[in-house]
């Protein structure tokens, strides 16, 4: 995207001022960085064994990297979404939020998208992100630190991007997936003990993944830190989760949803303004899920 440092101010300003340096290059160019670990280490820890009933978790390495994830095995099972009862077939997820490490390897994978492009992709189409005004991850933290100011079509892409190379069923969860993940066997809402162990809320900024305690079924920060992109029981884009935004913990619930509105752009000075990243949305991020 073209640069309008004129019309950005605060944070984001600061942000902007490091704008081609090498932590720019890192996001937009794409380093091959060490092997991510579940613990945010750069030594590789023991996979998670699948709940009882899943498919067998396994660590995938993306492709041309040394990046790894490890993607836990969910059993089926039902969860009640708007009262209303959904069959969840077997599935896997990341145990964490995508980190920028991973994202880095789709950014190098191949050109950027031209600046205020509005091409209509189709289904099985791939591009990736036209090149953003500001730092993407806002100076906040990049290895080990999930992706953020990400946008569903940018999520989506790399979903789409990485099922091309790897044969294997890759994309974004569904609402239904995400919060029988998130609950993990449990119906009820978790605790202010659990939501004091997994959850980063009220934080001005992000953290690394995997940074406090998993939930039952190994899944870190699926309270707290960013929310994570999903397609709601009618198909739209909705947002799963609760983020650092949220100041107390009434608000921490796996129902908490939020669907896009023109605030997470609010100060992208574009027009059109962006669909690859949300200028106003450092709370959005995203997790991979895979079919069988």
């Amino acid at each position: 995207m073209d640069l309008f440092i004129s019309k950005i101010r605060g944070p984001r300003a600061q942000a902007h001022k490091k704008f081609g340096t090498l932590a720019q290059n890192l996001c937009l160019v794409g380093v091959i960085l060490p092997v991510l670990a579940v613990n945010g280490a750069t030594a590789q820890v023991a996979l998670p064994a699948s709940p009882a009933g899943g498919p067998t978790s396994y660590v995938e390495t993306l492709p041309d990297s040394l990046v790894k994830i490890n993607f836990i095995g969910v059993p089926a099972g039902t969860v009640t979404i708007k009262e209303k009862p959904v069959a969840i077939k077997p599935f896997w997820i990341a145990d964490i939020e995508t980190p920028w490490e991973a994202f880095d390897v789709f950014l190098a994978s191949g050109a950027s998208s031209p600046p205020y492009d509005q091409t209509k992709f189709a289904p099985d189409a791939i591009a990736r992100p036209s090149k953003s005004y500001i730092l993407p991850d806002l100076g906040w933290g990049h290895h080990g630190f999930p992706v953020i100011n990400c946008s569903i079509l940018n999520a989506t892409m790399f979903c789409r991007w990485l099922a091309a190379k790897t044969g294997k069923k890759y994309r974004l969860p569904t609402e239904a997936e995400w919060e029988y993940a998130c609950r993990a066997g449990s119906k009820a809402n978790p605790t202010k003990a659990e939501i004091d162990k997994e959850a980063w809320l009220n934080e001005t900024r992000t953290h690394a993944v995997a940074k406090k305690q998993p939930n039952a079924w190994k899944l870190y920060d699926m309270l707290g830190n960013v929310g994570e992109w999903a397609t709601d029981l009618s198909g739209k884009p909705v947002l799963c989760g609760s983020t650092i935004k949220d100041k107390t913990e009434d608000r921490v619930s796996p129902s908490e949803r939020a669907y896009f509105v023109p605030a997470w752009q609010e100060t992208d000075p574009q027009l059109p303004k962006s669909r690859w990243w949300l200028s106003d949305g450092f709370f959005c991020g995203f997790r991979l899920v895979r079919e069988p």
